[in-house]
């Protein structure tokens, strides 16, 4: 069964959405992931949407120093990327990645520097449309309600993986601190088979808003310290709030 990459719905892909989310494990709170959306734009001629992700740890957290910049041109549809970019510092390193799919030729080239020094420059051939760590999240969210599992060509670093996701289907009802009645939502569960920022990889599992929007509002993900709760705060996006 093949999977419809028609136009996302408007609802999904909303201008100006911002969504801000706190990272803790076990309750220590390690830092936030704040989430842009900017549509109406042009890439190369091509109609795009511009979501940039920021990371940030928080001062004062032993063996964790994170600050990093995301941003990735989707294509309308949100089901594949044109373009991404990425600036990571992490202690005293820093390095920046700049991934150009171009589908009409059939090549993605993939390049990064760290340090100011080239560490790869890449050119592979490809008949695919492809996700990258940001953009992945923005597919999930259209597909929140599939209920079925899909594999998802990724560009993580210098590789070519994928992403696992059972989107379930199941109705559940959780809490949050930051929203005062409890919020409807789909449950999903996933299988990272790369390695992200901070050692991100293998099982996941998440929550979306039940409702058009389908808003990240609570995720479980492994990283290197171990399992991490990561929980919408603050959200602005019109009148918009969480389903209840």
């Amino acid at each position: 069964m093949s999977i419809s990459f028609s136009i996302a719905k408007e609802d999904m892909l909303y201008q100006g959405e911002e969504l801000l989310y706190e990272v803790s494990f076990f309750g220590v709170k390690l830092g936030s992931i704040k989430i842009l959306t900017e549509s109406g734009l042009k890439l190369a001629g091509k109609d795009v949407v511009k979501v940039k992700g920021l990371l940030n740890s928080y001062k004062g957290i032993p063996f964790v120093d994170l600050a990093s910049v995301f941003e990735s041109w989707l294509d309308p549809s949100a089901t594949y990327s044109y373009k991404f970019t990425g600036n990571v510092k992490t202690n005293n390193d820093r390095s920046k990645q700049e991934i150009n799919f171009d589908y009409e030729k059939g090549i993605i080239k993939n390049k990064q520097f760290k340090n100011n020094e080239l560490e790869f420059n890449n050119t592979i051939s490809t008949n695919k449309k492809w996700s990258e760590g940001l953009s992945l999240l923005f597919l999930a969210r259209k597909f929140a309600n599939l209920k079925r599992t899909i594999k998802i060509p990724t560009i993580i670093y210098k590789d070519t993986c994928s992403t696992t996701i059972n989107f379930t289907g199941k109705q559940e009802n959780i809490s949050i601190s930051a929203f005062k009645k409890p919020i409807k939502t789909l449950y999903f569960t996933g299988i990272a088979d790369w390695e992200g920022i901070y050692g991100l990889s293998g099982k996941f599992e998440g929550w979306f808003s039940d409702d058009d929007a389908h808003v990240p509002i609570k995720a479980k993900m492994n990283v290197y310290v171990g399992n991490v709760v990561i929980e919408l705060k603050q959200w602005k996006r019109g009148t918009w709030n969480p389903p209840s």
